[in-house]
């Protein structure tokens, strides 16, 4: 089951982003995070994560095939991928990172929501009602 968001305990910290981007690349630069955490305010007053849904858009234009689901999640295949960043575009959450010429998203690796310490982030169980 893809990655699930919960805004009404969401404080904004951003540790799902630092954890993402040092997880993945190495480095402590939230931007290269696979997800975008953004607040609304005066009103509503709440903070809202952008997050892959694993609705595939990308792999459906992608011209070299480098993008393909394997138990639900999308995944990008570095040696595929021809940097024409046609995915990017495609991705209605903004989502995917292109870095050294590479399309990078999502994998469903868990570790944002691990670290989530309000628990905003989830990956429920299968079978689980949400």
């Amino acid at each position: 089951m893809p990655l699930q968001f919960n805004n009404e305990t969401c404080s904004g910290c951003k540790t799902c982003q630092l954890v993402c981007a040092l997880g993945k690349f190495k480095i402590s630069n939230p931007s290269l995070a696979y997800l975008n955490v953004y607040g609304k305010f005066p009103a509503p007053g709440k903070y809202y994560v952008d997050y892959c849904d694993q609705c595939g858009k990308c792999a459906e234009v992608c011209p070299a095939g480098a993008i393909e689901q394997t138990d639900g999640v999308y995944i990008i295949d570095p040696e595929l991928c021809i940097g024409c960043k046609l995915c990017m575009d495609a991705c209605p959450y903004e989502v995917i990172r292109f870095v050294d010429g590479i399309a990078y998203k999502c994998d469903a690796c868990g570790q944002c929501a691990e670290i989530c310490p309000r628990n905003a982030l989830t990956f429920p169980e299968e079978g689980a009602s949400v």
